[in-house]
């Protein structure tokens, strides 16, 4: 296996753990903060610090004038769309299940890959998100009537899944000249600003004019809860995101990531004392499946790529 491909998978495992961990720390902190508060600070903090660590490097943050279109329209679905609807959805639903509901993006990336750039939906790919949904289904099943008592929650996260994997598959077309943590702090910055836009206008006509006092008062398990989500869930997950995506197909880094809720699942009911039984473990069972079948099949040769993926691998490389 090549370099980059290995560096991809290592990087997913990350994400698995951290990212998994980010659902019970996000249910902490919006037990004591509302949704447009919480993520109008984990987004602008987590952007800001990013940038400002890329500046401290003395890397230039200027997008070239042709990409920032672009660069709005994938913050717009990758970070808008996704946070403000996972974060309400999280209010409605057990973090436990809102992590396996939002991980049906593998599906809709492979769906909006088609549709909008013709990635090949290969066999192995089709196993694999078979196997990997076919654990998600049996997660949700036992808890299907209790899941469709808060239909609302279910399609606010269900929003988000397809809003993330719409914003993947472009944020993968499109031929990128600047570096990942650029991008990646542009991204977290621009889809920032229409969360605390709408936050201020929504607590200007409730008069609460200052909401972010809120986070004085904050029990340590909420600061603790937001903290991690915004130096762990956004800075570094983010930009690992983001990077795993320019080295590997949008279809198979969102497949690679259905390990997410099952840590999402356990660390739960660790943390918030959620439920884990025999359906838990059947899920573990088919996701691991289905992670097996993405290695072998980056094992056995190399990933495919989308239209202009060597352009963009080529352009990254010289602007680094």
């Amino acid at each position: 296996m090549s370099n980059r491909p290995l560096g991809g998978i290592l990087l997913l495992g990350a994400l698995t753990i951290l990212w998994g961990g980010n659902w019970p720390a996000m249910k902490l902190a919006l037990r004591e903060l509302d949704p447009w508060t919480f993520r109008t600070v984990c987004l602008l903090v987590g952007g800001g610090g990013l940038l400002t660590l890329v500046r401290a490097s003395r890397q230039s943050l200027r997008v070239p004038r042709g990409e920032r279109f672009t660069l709005c329209l994938v913050a717009f679905f990758n970070i808008t769309g996704w946070h403000l609807c996972s974060a309400y959805g999280l209010t409605l639903v057990q973090a436990g299940r809102a992590v396996i509901i939002a991980y049906t993006m593998p599906l809709w990336t492979v769906v909006f890959g088609r549709l909008l750039v013709g990635e090949g939906i290969t066999r192995a790919r089709l196993v694999a998100l078979g196997l990997g949904l076919g654990g998600m289904a049996a997660l949700v099943a036992p808890e299907a009537r209790a899941l469709w008592a808060a239909p609302v929650g279910v399609l606010l996260i269900l929003g988000g899944a397809v809003s993330w994997a719409i914003g993947t598959v472009l944020t993968k077309a499109n031929r990128w000249t600047i570096p990942t943590a650029v991008l990646t702090g542009w991204q977290l910055v621009l889809g920032a600003v229409p969360i605390a836009l709408g936050a201020a206008v929504r607590h200007a006509g409730s008069g609460d004019a200052d909401p972010l006092s809120r986070l004085g008062s904050l029990s340590s398990g909420a600061l603790l809860g937001t903290a991690y989500a915004t130096l762990v869930g956004v800075i570094f997950c983010h930009w690992a995101w983001f990077r795993v995506v320019a080295i590997l197909p949008a279809a198979v880094a969102a497949i690679g990531t259905l390990g997410i809720p099952i840590v999402g699942l356990f660390t739960s009911a660790l943390v918030l004392g959620e439920p884990v039984g025999s359906a838990e473990v059947v899920a573990l069972v088919l996701v691991v499946a289905s992670l097996g079948i993405l290695v072998w099949g980056l094992t056995g040769g190399a990933p495919e790529s989308l239209p202009g993926h060597r352009a963009v691998s080529r352009a990254r490389r010289e602007s680094r």
